[in-house]
């Protein structure tokens, strides 16, 4: 800690927020000269009443002593502006007691501080402002009056009667005059300019003097701003005098640590100076005997209580021998302590008891999540064996569902449920094994994988670590960490988990994995295979309205300041938004409608002072301008060659049409549009030859004599999948024999060459996607009519379903008779 009295400028780092103190180069001719244009004989003007308020974020200043100080950002640079153009140049600088957000405004300032008037304004170009000004007098804040586009106080003043200082507080006087000089000579530092002021202190003031002496002095915030709230000259002066007497004490400390050290290392490089100063600071404090002693010491006490194996206890002890004998200095020494302190840091049989109430884990999940019933039965079928059992071998969920479902929050209700500490990490884009596995020690920069980390911060061996994003994990040129995770997640190996960098085999066995993914078809099979797969397939429109009135309103409201009852969406409104704008099979989208509506609202009040607000179906339109969402049934009215079909993707299901026509042509022909994938594009193959054989049995030749043309809609969307066989089947059909299918009608299965109807996947989120857009009449294959019968009755209602083992049960359903 140094001492020396120094002027100080406090500029922000960043806009707004950080400040930082750095030394005036007096060299500089321009600041140097402004310097000395500012006049240091105090005036006493009528002071303002209302002072429009800047922010000290390092340590107050005092009355007394022009100073520069350096503001930049916006908000600051508009304030100081202001305060020059429309206030005489009069502000009140504060120090930020505790600052919330990055607008200075929006922080928490000390009541007292110091009036000031701004003498001379420099621009410092993209540093921001650099300002003189000329601190006057204390003031202390009475209230609030303003904080657009600047922060303003009313204020009211130090006008303690000037009287005469009696014997004893000349001698407090005396006493701070000979400490200071102490303290000048031990830091000569500014030793010049320092010294012309305090010649010219008048002790007959010593107000005046002490708030000279202040500004001089380097101490803590706390105790300079405990001396700026102190009006009473006699309380000011035991202040001063013992915070010079403390900073006195550092200094003749440091002066004895500095010269030890000069006598021992003049012709050394400046890198062993410090280091060797370091050590003698820590020698005088009484903290280190030596460097290697003191960090084994540690190391081994952070060591002890834990039940380390065998095998890596011995490793340890073998690393731990070797640092004794390096040298501090030699690179291989931080190596060897980082390696030791990552060892020591892991929980090493350290676990987190389990919550044992099934009842609570079912009450969390319920009080978390709407809806979602089939997904927390399974998940308190996994806690139920976890707790019965005491062990998660073999136990990883991996949560599968389009974004915006919670699956990352049913992750955290799970560790919530078993009393266990949550980690979550991304692998989704990740291309390095060693972010799994970790890196050799012979790299520079060598770090333990994730796994490891995880285990470190959690401070437990037992937490639950969700792997999110599984479904997008690659592999580089740096290896493949979806088989790096392969021995992670089998429960049969991670019970000798071996990480590169500890190089020590660590159990795994006891670490409960949950996995996300949007789907399952990018997982390489041999991972997927050791998960337990659990399905979210995402929520009807009555699921999302209940969960937006329950949860995402009020929390959003919160975020934004609203009181629960300043703001009421009607049911409507809600039903309006969730329909035309967040038809998305997740929450996450109609969360960020609701939040861009509130966010209208709150300036809505800001400019017309409204408190209260009904958001009505119209008043959702006007905010988030035109529905995103239309119906997918473009047609008003069935037409051939065109089947309306349904669809699985990573947003959820959809319906989406299969459009046919045909051109005439002797030489006959197809032609496939739509960006299909290669599935699709045997679908569309078979769909056709079956539909040829099955018409030239009729004695029809259409596909003879006609070019026919094929194409699903949203050519830019890549499609792929194998469900839509006899959708472009139908689609052939129609077009050839010139009949329209079935109005409200979409269908989904794949069809073989023989005319069977295969099943499919997806029927739930198929179903959810269909009754999004309203359609009353579905076909689905045979083999899935227990899929069907599993789901809920509010997802089933209002919807006809009819099941079809061959195409000609299709043909059936889907023409009129």
């Amino acid at each position: 800690m140094t001492a020396a009295p120094l002027l100080r400028r406090w500029a922000p780092v960043t806009d707004q927020k950080e400040y930082m103190n750095e030394d005036i180069d007096f060299s500089d001719e321009t600041i140097q000269q402004a310097f000395e244009s500012v006049s240091m004989e105090l005036v006493d003007p009528t002071l303002p009443q209302l002072l429009t308020i800047l922010p000290v974020d390092q340590r107050p200043i005092f009355p007394g002593m022009a100073l520069p100080i350096g503001f930049s950002g916006a908000p600051l640079l508009i304030s100081l502006k202001l305060a020059v153009e429309q206030h005489d140049g009069y502000v009140g600088i504060v120090l930020v007691k505790e600052e919330h957000g990055d607008d200075y405004r929006e922080s928490e300032y000390h009541s007292v501080g110091v009036v000031c008037q701004i003498m001379k304004v420099i621009d410092m170009g993209p540093q921001g402002t650099q300002v003189i000004i000329t601190p006057i007098k204390r003031f202390r804040r009475e209230r609030v009056v303003q904080t657009e586009p600047q922060l303003r106080w009313r204020v009211s003043y130090d006008n303690q009667p000037k009287t005469k200082p009696d014997q004893e507080l000349k001698a407090y006087m005396l006493a701070i005059s000979s400490d200071i000089r102490q303290l000048l000579a031990l830091n000569p530092l500014f030793k010049e300019q320092v010294n012309l002021v305090v010649s010219q202190l008048n002790y007959e003031q010593p107000g005046q003097t002490m708030d000279i002496v202040s500004n001089l002095i380097n101490s803590e915030k706390e105790k300079l701003q405990e001396l700026l709230d102190t009006w009473d000259v006699r309380k000011r002066a035991e202040l001063v005098l013992a915070i010079i007497k403390d900073e006195l004490a550092v200094a003749k400390i440091q002066s004895r640590i500095n010269k030890k050290i000069e006598e021992g290392v003049a012709d050394k490089q400046k890198e062993y100076f410090l280091r060797e100063q370091l050590k003698a600071i820590r020698r005088e404090l009484g903290d280190e005997k030596e460097d290697g002693e003191t960090i084994t010491e540690r190391i081994v006490q952070s060591l002890e209580g834990k039940t380390v194996p065998q095998e890596a206890r011995e490793l340890f002890d073998r690393e731990l021998s070797k640092l004794r004998t390096l040298n501090a200095q030699s690179p291989e020494f931080n190596v060897t302590r980082n390696y030791l302190e990552t060892f020591a840091a892991l929980p090493w049989g350290i676990f987190t008891p389990d919550a044992n109430s099934i009842a609570e884990a079912r009450e969390i999940l319920d009080e978390q999540h709407y809806g979602l019933t089939d997904v927390k039965d399974n998940i308190l079928e996994f806690l139920a064996t976890i707790l019965k059992r005491s062990s998660v071998a073999g136990s990883i969920i991996c949560l599968v569902g389009p974004p915006g479902v919670g699956k990352t929050s049913i992750g955290q209700s799970v560790a919530k449920s078993l009393g266990r500490k949550f980690y979550r990490f991304s692998v989704g884009g990740m291309r390095d094994e060693a972010e799994i596995k970790g890196h050799r020690r012979t790299y520079i920069g060598a770090l333990p994988g994730k796994l490891i980390q995880a285990l470190q911060r959690t401070e437990t061996s037992n937490p639950v670590i969700m792997l999110d994003e599984i479904d997008k994990i690659s592999s580089g040129s740096q290896g493949d960490p979806a088989s790096a995770l392969l021995e992670v997640l089998d429960p049969e190996q991670n019970e000798t988990f071996v990480d590169n960098y500890l190089d020590a085999p660590f159990d795994l066995s006891n670490v409960l994995f949950i996995c996300t993914a949007n789907q399952l078809d990018t997982i390489p099979g041999a991972l997927l295979d050791r998960m337990e797969v659990i399905r979210l397939s995402g929520y009807v429109l009555e699921e999302k309205l209940e969960i937006a009135k329950r949860y995402l309103v009020k929390k959003q409201l919160k975020e934004h300041g609203f009181a629960s009852d300043e703001v009421e969406f009607e049911e409507e409104a809600l039903h309006y938004m969730i329909d035309r704008y967040a038809r998305e099979a997740g929450v996450r989208n109609l969360e960020k409608q609701i939040r861009k509506i509130i966010r209208k609202l709150v300036l809505r009040e800001a400019e017309h002072d409204e408190h209260s607000f009904v958001v009505t179906p119209q008043l959702v339109e006007e905010m988030l301008g035109k529905p995103r969402f239309r119906t997918e049934q473009l047609y008003e009215k069935p037409s051939p060659g065109v089947v309306l079909g349904l669809a699985y993707t990573t947003m959820g299901g959809t319906t989406l049409y299969i459009e046919a026509r045909g051109i005439p042509d002797e030489k006959g022909g197809f032609k496939l549009t739509g960006q299909l994938g290669d599935v699709m594009k045997e679908s569309a193959q078979i769909a056709l030859s079956y539909v040829k054989s099955l018409l030239s049995k009729e004695g029809r030749d259409y596909f003879d004599t006609h070019q026919v043309h094929l194409h699903v809609p949203a050519g830019a969307t890549p499609k792929d999948g194998p469900s839509a066989g006899i959708t472009m089947a139908l689609a052939f059909y129609t077009l050839a024999t010139g009949q329209a299918p079935q109005d409200s009608l979409a269908m989904t299965g794949e069809l073989t060459l023989t005319g069977r109807v295969l099943p499919i996947g997806g029927v739930k989120e198929k179903t959810i996607g269909a009754r999004r857009v309203g359609i009353e009449n579905l076909i689905f294959p045979e083999e899935n009519r227990r899929d069907w019968e599993e789901l809920d009755d509010y997802i089933k209602a209002g919807i006809n379903a009819n099941f079809a083992r061959t195409f000609d049960d299709v043909l059936a359903m889907a023409l009129p008779a």
